[in-house]
């Protein structure tokens, strides 16, 4: 396994709604800094955005790493919220537990896991109940 040519870090809070989506808005300048292709950038900024997103809603905020490799872009989403009860289920677009005052923030529709396994070349969830998830995406170059 090659070394990470670059090699960011954001912690992701839990309790601040208007913060969310600032590390994808971050990646994307760096990204875009280091002359990666638009639509790379595009699918890498919507899957860390639902990410961070759905740390905030369902898990108390977070840790998100981005990886820069040679060849691919690898995003770690690391949490210690609820855990995910039923994966298969949450994999399903429309499907979620947000509560209804995140729903009337216009969140929490049920898209976030789907749009960050559509717009990633690959996705791993690992989730442990009471403990949290840890989910590793993955996007070629």
């Amino acid at each position: 396994m090659s070394e990470a040519v670059v090699t960011l870090h954001f912690s992701v809070d839990g309790e601040d709604f208007t913060s969310a989506g600032q590390a994808s808005v971050q990646v994307k300048k760096s990204l875009r800094q280091l002359g990666i292709s638009p639509e790379i950038i595009r699918k890498v900024s919507i899957a860390m955005y639902e990410g961070e997103i759905n740390m905030v809603i369902h898990a108390g905020g977070g840790e998100a790493d981005v990886l820069i490799y040679e060849d691919h872009i690898e995003i770690r989403l690391d949490d210690h919220g609820p855990g995910i009860a039923n994966i298969e289920m949450a994999m399903q677009e429309g499907w979620s537990t947000a509560p209804d005052n995140i729903r009337s923030l216009g969140f929490g529709a049920g898209m976030g896991l789907p749009n960050m396994k559509r717009y990633t070349d690959e996705m791993k969830i690992n989730s442990v109940l009471g403990e949290g998830t840890h989910i590793v995406m993955k996007v070629n170059l």
